[in-house]
């Protein structure tokens, strides 16, 4: 899971920061116009939906695999009661609010 959560925040941190880099770049006195000046949002865009899919898979495969060691032979050498939850879905959780937030914000180019 930490490794999704790392993956997932690399992605959207990588995706806004094209986004913000390459706007600043086009306000900057003496450089060219592009081509197709709106190919560094969409990237951004996909790389920060890529992030928030990831951790909803991340999210998925997790309780997944609880619910796998939480029966049958398991369940006693697992160590996880029922009801218990891990931090680490909430960490996961607040992530994707931020994603949201960031994609939402490159989308409706707030920044």
């Amino acid at each position: 899971m930490m490794s999704w959560i790392r993956t997932a925040v690399s992605l959207i941190g990588f995706g806004f920061a094209i986004v913000q880099f390459f706007e600043r770049l086009r306000q900057m006195p003496g450089t060219s116009t592009t081509y197709f000046p709106e190919a560094p949002k969409y990237l951004g865009l996909s790389l920060i939906a890529c992030g928030i899919g990831a951790l909803l898979i991340s999210i998925w495969q997790y309780r997944w695999t609880v619910n796998y060691l939480r029966s049958g032979s398991f369940a006693p050498v697992a160590g996880l009661k029922e009801g218990m939850q891990s931090p680490v879905i909430a960490v996961a959780v607040f992530l994707i609010c931020i994603g949201l937030f960031a994609f939402g914000a490159v989308l409706l180019h707030l920044v």
